[in-house]
């Protein structure tokens, strides 16, 4: 207890992050900050078949977005660098050597071809296949023997003694195996590179690692890592193992063709990372209390290891998006709206470019509390910035209006326009006292009239509040579209 804390974020680069792998950063993310220990990123990169070009600029690239600093690791350095598997390959030959020494693993020269069979004959047996019960000649050799084979371009597998495993899950509670799970697993391939299965345990305990989150997916795998920390005499760490995050259905484990999309994916379309971040960590966890929005202080300081749920937790899309409408509308109303502009530059129409940044501004005001997220921008705001395209089929086809002749559609509009030509006060305060005197001298229910200035100005399926959106419009654009409106129908 007295040990400092000490976590990791390990992923391979392989291609895209997905939600889950995210997740595993940021709940061993929140253990360290709140213990006020390390967190370290470790890539593991040893698997070069499945290994892709940027993908640990990727993993880089999310985590700095999300806001997930890492203490050691790639760019910033350590203590215990390098911070790269294949970089680490002595290290890990010099620990399988103490295995041989010990007598507890050996090279095996045995072909792949010859392996196959050994599993074709034990499935026809219908028995469990273990390699164990097809040790080569080599496991029975001298540590030295063994050691004079290093060169030679074998792999080194582990010489497991079979027996019962008991230990603890910080959130799947205590487990045990029987000996049947323990097998010769392979500790350094062919290559010269390390396997997951012995490289993370070395890389863990030379960085020295307290807590390891994990997927449940490597539960079954336990009791041969807990077989080599004994081998090793090695203290175990502190074991999280994080339930599967769910596809909606919920019946099985969520993947890509469940609809979720990469974190950079969400990241494009709008996605802040205040709202991903919020989303992931409450995904299979909770404080106990009603509160569903935290920043990152907030979960440092609330998150505990006891409050992850053992069970899968079900992705739910519509809720990321709920969450970032939350959060765009905390940071427009606690930062203010020029917070928010800052992060809307890749998302506004291409109308707007030439737009200078007040106006756009002024915009994002009125409209911010609609949007779920920013990429929202492209389609709900364009018309403040061109004219849109008549479509007087809306205004006959609404449901307010379509009862209305296009002579009192028209007298309507000429009302408005000659009253709106005369006002000098163009907020939103004055406009809101104008409209509602033209309504009373119009005759007609607040639904017919707003309806139809409101689709005169933008023919948008909605817009802000009216005496706002005519606001941020102007007087000059706002009155050149009702006349341009009247005369298309008078044309009609």
């Amino acid at each position: 207890n007295m040990k400092k804390t000490i976590t990791r974020f390990a992923p391979s680069p392989t291609g895209y992050i997905h939600i889950g792998n995210v997740r595993s950063a940021i709940y061993p993310y929140l253990i360290a900050r709140q213990n006020h220990g390390t967190f370290i990123l470790r890539i593991e990169d040893t698997d070069q078949a499945r290994y892709v070009e940027g993908a640990t600029e990727l993993i880089e690239d999310t985590l700095n977005w999300l806001g997930l600093e890492w203490d050691e690791g790639p760019i910033v350095g350590g203590p215990n660098a390098p911070y790269f598997q294949t970089e680490r390959k002595a290290h890990y030959l010099e620990w399988a050597k103490k295995l041989i020494l010990a007598g507890r693993a050996y090279i095996d020269p045995t072909p792949s071809d010859q392996i196959d069979q050994y599993r074709a004959a034990d499935q026809a047996n219908k028995v469990p296949y273990l390699y164990r019960n097809h040790r080569p000649t080599t496991a029975t050799k001298t540590p030295a023997e063994n050691l004079a084979m290093l060169d030679l371009g074998h792999p080194i597998r582990f010489k497991t003694i079979p027996k019962d495993y008991q230990w603890h899950d910080e959130v799947m509670g205590d487990l045990k195996t029987g000996p049947e799970v323990c097998d010769d697993i392979i500790l350094i391939k062919k290559d010269g590179l390390p396997t997951y299965n012995f490289a993370h345990i070395i890389d863990d305990t030379e960085m020295g690692v307290t807590h390891i989150a994990r997927g449940v997916e490597y539960l079954s795998s336990m009791p041969n890592y807990l077989a080599l920390y004994e081998a090793l005499n090695i203290d175990r760490p502190l074991f999280l193992s994080l339930p599967h995050i769910l596809a909606p259905t919920g019946n099985k484990k969520l993947g890509k063709r469940d609809g979720a999309k990469s974190v950079t994916e969400y990241r494009d379309d709008g996605i802040l990372p205040e709202a991903m971040l919020n989303y992931l960590a409450c995904l299979g966890w909770n404080d106990g209390t009603e509160q569903e929005i935290y920043d990152k202080d907030e979960l440092i300081s609330a998150f505990s290891i006891d409050r992850i749920q053992n069970s899968g937790a079900r992705f739910d899309e519509v809720k990321i998006y709920w969450y970032n409408g939350q959060w765009i509308r905390k940071i427009a109303t606690e930062q203010g709206t020029e917070a928010l502009y800052a992060r809307t530059a890749d998302f506004w129409p291409t109308s707007a470019n030439s737009e200078p940044d007040e106006y756009k501004i002024q915009v994002l005001s009125i409209i911010y509390d609609r949007l779920k997220t920013l990429s929202d921008l492209k389609t709900m705001t364009d018309y403040f910035f061109v004219d849109p395209i008549i479509n007087l089929d809306l205004i006959k086809d609404n449901k307010f209006l379509k009862k209305l002749s296009e002579s009192e559609l028209i007298s309507l509009l000429t009302l408005t326009i000659e009253r709106l030509n005369d006002v000098s006060d163009w907020s939103e305060q004055n406009l809101q006292n104008e409209l509602n005197e033209l309504l009373q001298k119009s005759g007609k229910k607040p639904a017919e009239f707003f309806s139809l200035i409101r689709l005169a100005v933008s023919f948008a399926p909605f817009s802000p509040a009216l005496h706002q959106t005519l606001s941020v419009l102007g007087q000059n654009r706002v009155l050149a579209r009702l006349n341009a409106v009247r005369t298309a129908l008078a044309n009609s």
